[in-house]
């Protein structure tokens, strides 16, 4: 195959928007997103707690709450447009081709059912496979994300693993179906480092291996170093700048991304006990109108041009929102 096909991003996602009312108005929690993602690809989403990564990610899934209001120019995966498909429709396609891993392994998995119900689950209904079979694949995908004893924790319940091996376990559920997309919502929060470093490794093994183009959302630049191709940066719901992994550490260029990479320690660089950087003031409300630039109130080089909307720049691969040239 080849000609323009083979240029087709895998997801493509224009002027996402997501409005929640509330009773001082209307939350702006996404505020015209886009980016795409290429088959094999990993792009990091990465900013504060707040800044509409996790909102982002539900509004892609359609499981947004009841209340938020999606809107979006262009929502295309695998060449379907997924604003367009109704409920049944992007059920079919949820778990199977596009999959998520939630945020919180706890809260994610039902402390009803057992490991083995809910691994096996959508597997049966999406492939229409025996009980037999969806077992075999459970105990598979189990043994492949490195837990040991994999037929015996099909039968326990979340409350009787660890953090990390419930981490592991909506890994697996994630990847039962063999996703063309997935998603992966804060993979390794509250795990310690070793498991987290485990993860990290199983996450970009399994997508070489099955050719997967994933989200990962993050607030840690640390875990981006290690695993992204191409970054996105948000703030305020809103994407600041996006460049390759490269690009991003080595030549910031808005001083959103700049003042966050400021706030990590350099090895060889940063000296023991030394003041780290840090970003004044507090993320702005996003509730009502929202005009210029949201940074500027902490931004240490804003001017009065900053109350505009900022203008996007561009060079190749590298964009962001910024007067600063």
């Amino acid at each position: 195959m080849s000609g323009p096909l083979l240029t087709v991003p895998l997801l493509e996602v224009r002027g996402l928007s997501v409005d929640i009312p509330v009773p001082a108005g209307t939350l702006r929690a996404v505020r015209g997103v886009s980016f795409t993602v290429k088959r094999g690809e990993t792009l990091c989403l990465v900013g504060e707690s707040g800044c509409g990564k996790s909102m982002t990610a539900l509004a892609l899934m359609d499981l947004l709450p009841r209340r938020a209001r999606r809107t979006v120019g262009a929502l295309r995966f695998g060449g379907r447009d997924l604003a367009s498909l109704d409920p049944g429709a992007m059920n079919a396609l949820r778990g199977d081709r596009l999959s998520m891993i939630f945020q919180e392994p706890m809260t994610a998995l039902n402390p009803a059912y057992t490991i083995g119900n809910q691994l096996e689950e959508g597997y049966r209904r999406h492939r229409r496979s025996s009980a037999e079979g969806a077992r075999a694949r459970a105990v598979h995908l189990l043994e492949k994300v490195g837990i040991a004893n994999a037929a015996r924790r099909l039968g326990q319940y979340p409350h009787q693993l660890s953090g990390g091996l419930r981490q592991r376990v909506m890994i697996a559920m994630a990847l039962m179906c063999g996703p063309d997309l997935l998603v992966a919502d804060e993979p390794t929060t509250a795990l310690d480092v070793t498991i987290q470093a485990q993860i990290l490794l199983l996450l970009r093994s399994l997508q070489r291996e099955l050719d997967m183009g994933m989200i990962l959302i993050t607030h840690d630049l640390g875990v981006v170093a290690r695993i992204a191709d191409r970054v996105a940066v948000m703030y305020a719901g809103q994407i600041v700048e996006t460049g390759t992994a490269e690009e991003i550490f080595a030549a910031p260029r808005h001083p959103y991304t700049r003042g966050l990479l400021a706030c990590i320690p350099i090895p060889g660089r940063t000296r023991p006990g030394a003041e780290l950087g840090a970003i004044p003031g507090m993320v702005p409300s996003l509730v009502g109108t929202l005009t210029g630039c949201s940074f500027r109130e902490r931004c240490d080089q804003a001017r009065a041009v900053c109350a505009d909307d900022p203008p996007l720049r561009a060079a190749a691969t590298h964009e962001y929102r910024c007067v600063l040239t």
